[in-house]
């Protein structure tokens, strides 16, 4: 009886956590699918260009770790110290088919428990419907970001859509990855890749780690989530957005400090674009439309890679009050032609909105791929700063290093 209240208890602080159940069948079907990839590879993919992400200090390390406890200390550690500390990455479980991008991999949470002056280490991959469906047939099933090029590119495009098509594999519970970032909020850990929902993951006393399931905040959010949202850490609320392939291309949302989602918020911009990060301060937030474009026509007709760095376009920045319910307001302003992963911080000035951010000259995510260069360059990062809501805007830049 204890159990069931303590299961019961669990179930309500879960709160809108969604336990993936796929279904992916094995058969005639998958197996007739597999031989035909594997034809393709042969004939379609140089196996011997290497894959850099794959390998020295990227290798995987495909072996979860168990609650390894009373680890050595050189030092001391204060009794005080109380807690956990966690990250995540792409840490690939099994072999890929063909290609792979720094980008792919299914995500493993390293973590280290300190307590009572004692250490801890424990590495868990998040349990994503994707990887339950890897483990379901023993090898890779889903395409990678890192076969998106060329009309090799399309073609596993189209296997996944047969896979899918066939039943073979069951994306109704997304197909990401959870390997991005982890975000802290209304008492739930969160790991998050841009192209899916929230994973939520609880931290066990021993320090373990539990895949609890996707968060869709009762079925409000039906877009995909960044992986960088943002908490304001005065008013305990979260303020996030999805980028898609198809319009409305941008959607904000505002997730008030109870977990509840508010009614999207479409951002137009005039083509798809990769929005990995924005910004806020106490008022506004701030989106990125900047020219690395979804260019699928051209990944085929060129043999480039599907994502295409645009030098003719120009970077533009929208402001926009925290709290509107439409994009009516929101100012746009153009700044000279980047791309930007990352911002470092944003706050306000007087009628002046500071952003801090890395700019990235004429990246080329095939190079951050491997393929090209076997050493990658240095970007020329810069700092951008000071954009006014105003129809005027300052910027200079200032070097730093990578």
């Amino acid at each position: 009886m204890g159990e069931a209240v303590a299961a019961a208890e669990d179930t309500l602080k879960r709160g809108a956590v969604v336990v993936p159940a796929p279904q992916p069948s094995k058969g005639v079907a998958s197996w007739a699918v597999d031989l035909l990839e594997r034809l393709a590879v042969r004939l379609g993919h140089d196996k011997a260009k290497p894959l850099h992400w794959l390998s020295g200090n990227f290798a995987p390390v495909r072996d979860e770790t168990p609650p390894a406890a009373g680890l050595p200390v050189r030092g001391h550690l204060p009794e005080c110290l109380n807690g956990e500390f966690v990250r995540v990455g792409p840490n690939p479980k099994f072999v890929p088919v063909a290609g792979y991008h720094w980008f792919d991999g299914d995500g493993m949470i390293h973590a280290m428990r300190i307590k009572d002056g004692r250490a801890t280490y424990v590495s868990r991959y998040v349990k994503t419907s994707r990887l339950k469906q890897e483990e379901y047939f023993g090898g890779a099933k889903f395409m990678k970001i890192g076969d998106l090029k060329g009309f090799f590119g399309l073609f596993m495009v189209q296997m996944q859509a047969l896979r899918k098509k066939l039943k073979i594999l069951d994306v109704t519970y997304g197909f990401g990855t959870a390997n991005t970032a982890l975000i802290y909020h209304h008492g739930k850990l969160m790991a998050l890749s841009e192209a899916d929902k929230p994973y939520v993951v609880k931290v066990l006393e021993d320090g373990d780690l539990q895949t609890l399931g996707l968060l869709d905040y009762d079925k409000r959010l039906k877009h995909s989530f960044t992986a960088h949202p943002k908490v304001d850490p005065f008013t305990d609320e979260m303020f996030t957005f999805g980028y898609s392939h198809e319009p409305p291309y941008c959607t904000y949302r505002v997730i008030t400090k109870d977990g509840v989602m508010l009614d999207p918020v479409p951002i137009t911009i005039p083509e798809s674009v990769m929005m990995h990060d924005f910004a806020i301060t106490e008022n506004y937030s701030i989106f990125m439309d900047l020219p690395l474009l979804f260019r699928p026509k051209e990944m085929v007709k060129n043999g480039e890679f599907i994502y295409k760095f645009d030098p003719t376009k120009k970077a533009r920045f929208g402001i926009l009050q925290r709290y509107e319910k439409d994009e009516k307001t929101i100012r746009w302003f153009e700044l000279p032609n980047c791309f930007i992963f990352h911002n470092a911080n944003a706050w306000e000035e007087g009628d002046e909105v500071v952003l801090i951010t890395c700019r990235l000259e004429n990246p080329d995510l095939d190079k951050v791929n491997g393929t090209q260069n076997d050493k990658l360059e240095n970007f020329g990062n810069e700092l951008y700063i000071h954009l006014r809501p105003q129809p005027l805007f300052y910027f200079y830049g200032t070097q730093c290093l990578v």
